[in-house]
């Protein structure tokens, strides 16, 4: 009876370490299946140039859900405002989107990764200029090229870079023709950093 406690009480202690070993190496930086994370970036612009000022401010929170190793889908929201004069007077904008989309990562268990990904937006913008109102509404397709790095086991710095992008604005509708346009950016400017929570 002696020996089957002790085998039991083995066979436990072994199981226990397994857990906890297996525990501590998803619990150290880079990513795992069923991670979830917490990601944003925001931005502050203001020019001036004579008289004429323009400012602008720009917020997209996130969240992402690795559905496999290498495979995480994400849902963001973005908030942008804008005021500047275009010659006329004072001009306000103010938008709210949504966006949707799911990114393939390299190495996704390590400290550094680099990941590929593709997302629909959606986008609403109002404007206010002279006295009268317009509101108008953005569909975009972005596949952007981003990187990961972990300083520490729960915080990354992360980048996305360029990327191809298709867009289509109503430009305020009501008659107004519709601005269609691809970009493919490779240039410097059109980076953007955020940072990442796991959790």
């Amino acid at each position: 009876m002696k020996k089957i406690i002790l085998t039991v009480a083995a066979v436990f202690a072994l199981t226990f370490a397994n857990a906890q070993d297996a525990k501590e190496s998803t619990g150290g930086p880079g990513f795992a299946k069923g991670d979830l994370y917490l990601t944003g970036t925001a931005g502050f612009s203001s020019e001036k140039t004579g008289d004429e000022k323009t400012d602008g401010f720009t917020l997209s929170p996130g969240l992402g859900y690795f559905v496999t190793e290498n495979i995480a889908l994400e849902g963001q929201i973005n908030f942008d405002s804008a005021k500047f004069d275009d010659g006329t007077g004072e001009v306000k904008s103010n938008g709210f989107g949504l966006a949707a989309g799911a990114r393939y990562f390299w190495t996704p268990a390590s400290q550094f990764s680099v990941s590929l990904g593709a997302n629909v937006s959606y986008m609403s913008t109002k404007i206010e200029s002279g006295g009268s109102e317009t509101t108008e509404k953005e569909i975009g397709l972005n596949i952007p090229l981003g990187l990961n790095y972990f300083v520490s086991n729960n915080f990354a710095i992360t980048s996305q870079w360029g990327g191809f992008g298709y867009s289509s604005n109503d430009n305020g509708g009501d008659g107004a023709e519709k601005t269609t346009g691809f970009n493919l950016g490779l240039d410097l400017s059109s980076i953007s950093f955020g940072l990442l929570y796991k959790l």
